[in-house]
C-alpha cells in the first residue's frame, strides 16, 4: 500500500497501482516523504480529492497496542507497536545519581511547599505510554483520511480477579484487615519465620519481584527474610535459592484502569474534527470469536475498527518505540580534579547514530551499536545478529526515529531494540 498526501499536506486514498507511483516520481509530479510506510506527496494540485470514511480502530495497552484503519470495503493500515519498558530502571538510575551528588551538600530546610502535583498528573511510566498512543495514532492520521476513531479501554477489578466469589461488604474487607500495614501482615503470614533460614529475629519484608523491575508492594510479592539473608541477597553472596510462590502481577491492568480516561480526553484534544469513541474488550473478543481471527492485537483493532466485511490488509507493521536520546549529563564517578566524564556519545559516529536503518548484503538491518573504527551491530527482520560489519560495506537507508516502523516478514518476530 502506498500512502498519499496533497501540496498542503493532507492526505488522501492510498493506492496499489505501483506503475502509476512509479511514473509520478520519474516525472518529479511527486517525491517520497516516508519510507515506512511509503508515502509519497504530489507536487501539483489534483483534480478532486475524493476520500472515503476510513475508521481508525486502537487496541490500547500497556505493553503492545495494535492499530487498524479499515473503509467498508478493505482494511488500509494494521500494525503493532511494543511500548517502552525501561523507564522504571531509568528514573531510579536518576534518583540514585541525585542521591550522590547532594549528600555532598549542605542540607537545609525547604523555603517553599511548591512540591504538590498538578491535576491530571501521571507517573513517568503512565505518561510515556500515553503520549506513545497519541503519537502513533497522529502518525496514522496523517497519512490517512481518518474520519472516525475508536479506542478500546478497559477498567480491571483487581479484586475480582484474585477472588472470584467477592462480592458486597468483602470488598471492603481485604486480606490485611485487622494489620497495621502490609508488612505487618506479610510477618505473620509467614509466621514470623525467614524463608531462607527459619530464623525468628531481625525479620525484614523482601520483594520477590523487585520494584525497578515491575514488581509491586501486594502481599503475593513480599515474603519475610532475616536480616543476614536479605543483606547477602541483594550483595550477592548467597542468592535465595528457595521455591518462590506464584506472583501473578496486576501491573499493566492497573496502568490501563489509570490511564484510560487521560487517554481518550488527549486524543479527542489532539483531534477535535474526529468523533473519537470506546469500546469494550468483552465486544472485542465476542466478535473475534465470531470471525474466527487469532488472538493478536492486528486482529483485536480489525474488530475494534468495525469494518467486519473488509478485505484484511497484507503488510502488517511491527512499530518499535526506542528511547529518544540518553541526555544523562555525566557519570557518577569523579576524575582527578573534580571533572565529571561526559556520559553521552557523539550522537553521529561516521553519519550513523543508534537505530538507523542500513542495507547489508541486500537485507534491511537495524543499527544496535556503532564502533569509533568504522563497525556497526546489526539486528536483521528476522531477529538475527550480525557484529562488527564494517560501515563500508553497508548503505544509510534511513535515519533513526523515535518510532521504527519494520514491515513484518512471515514466521519471524518483531524486532527490538
Amino acid at each position: 500500500m502506498v500512502y498519499i498526501i496533497d501540496k498542503e499536506g493532507r492526505p488522501l486514498m492510498p493506492t496499489k497501482r505501483y506503475g502509476k507511483v512509479k511514473w509520478l516520481l520519474r516525472r518529479k509530479q511527486a517525491k517520497v516523504v516516508k519510507r515506512s510506510p511509503f508515502t509519497i506527496q504530489l507536487l501539483y494540485e489534483p483534480q478532486t480529492h475524493c476520500t472515503q470514511p476510513v475508521t481508525l480502530g486502537v487496541d490500547a495497552g500497556s505493553k503492545h497496542v495494535g492499530l487498524s484503519a479499515s473503509t467498508e470495503k478493505e482494511e488500509l493500515f494494521s500494525a503493532e507497536m511494543t511500548l517502552r519498558d525501561d523507564i522504571p530502571q531509568l528514573m531510579t538510575a536518576r534518583s540514585q545519581s541525585r542521591g550522590t551528588r547532594r549528600s555532598r551538600l549542605r542540607y537545609r530546610k525547604p523555603r517553599f511547599d511548591n512540591r504538590r502535583r498538578p491535576d491530571g498528573w501521571l507517573t513517568p511510566t503512565m505518561e510515556a505510554k500515553v503520549r506513545a498512543h497519541e503519537n502513533v495514532i497522529d502518525d496514522v492520521c496523517t497519512i490517512l483520511p481518518v474520519s472516525r476513531i475508536v479506542i478500546e479501554t478497559a477498567s480491571f477489578d483487581i479484586q475480582k480477579i484474585t477472588d472470584e466469589d467477592i462480592e458486597g461488604r468483602r470488598y471492603q474487607e481485604g486480606e490485611q484487615l485487622g494489620y497495621e500495614n502490609v508488612k505487618a501482615y506479610v510477618k505473620a503470614r509467614d509466621n514470623f519465620t525467614c524463608w531462607n533460614c527459619g530464623s525468628h529475629e531481625h525479620l525484614e519484608v523482601h520483594h520477590i519481584v523487585q520494584r525497578k523491575d515491575g514488581g509491586s508492594d501486594r502481599p503475593a510479592n513480599l515474603i519475610t527474610l532475616c536480616e543476614k539473608c536479605h543483606t547477602n541477597h541483594h550483595n550477592g553472596k548467597s542468592p535465595l535459592d528457595i521455591p518462590f510462590p506464584e506472583n501473578k502481577g496486576f501491573k499493566g491492568a492497573t496502568e490501563m484502569s489509570t490511564m484510560r480516561w487521560f487517554l481518550l480526553d488527549k486524543v479527542r484534544a489532539a483531534h477535535p474534527d474526529i468523533p473519537v469513541t470506546q469500546t469494550y474488550g468483552y465486544i472485542t473478543n465476542h466478535v473475534r470469536n465470531s470471525l474466527g481471527l487469532g488472538k493478536n492485537h492486528a486482529a483485536d483493532a480489525f474488530c475494534i475498527a468495525g469494518n467486519l466485511h473488509a478485505s484484511r490488509c497484507d503488510d502488517i507493521y511491527d512499530i518499535l518505540k526506542v528511547r529518544c536520546h540518553n541526555r544523562k549529563l555525566c557519570k557518577d564517578n569523579l576524575k582527578k580534579g573534580g571533572r565529571r566524564q561526559s556520559q553521552q556519545g557523539p550522537r553521529y559516529i561516521r553519519g550513523y547514530q543508534r537505530y538507523d536503518i542500513c542495507l547489508h548484503d541486500g537485507k534491511e538491518a537495524l543499527v544496535t551499536a556503532r564502533k569509533s573504527d568504522g563497525r556497526v551491530n546489526l539486528r536483521y527482520a528476522d531477529g538475527t545478529v550480525a557484529k562488527y560489519v564494517l560501515m563500508r560495506k553497508t548503505v544509510l537507508v534511513e535515519h533513526a526515529k523515535t518510532r521504527i516502523y519494520t514491515r513484518r516478514v512471515p514466521h519471524s518476530f518483531p524486532m527490538q531494540a
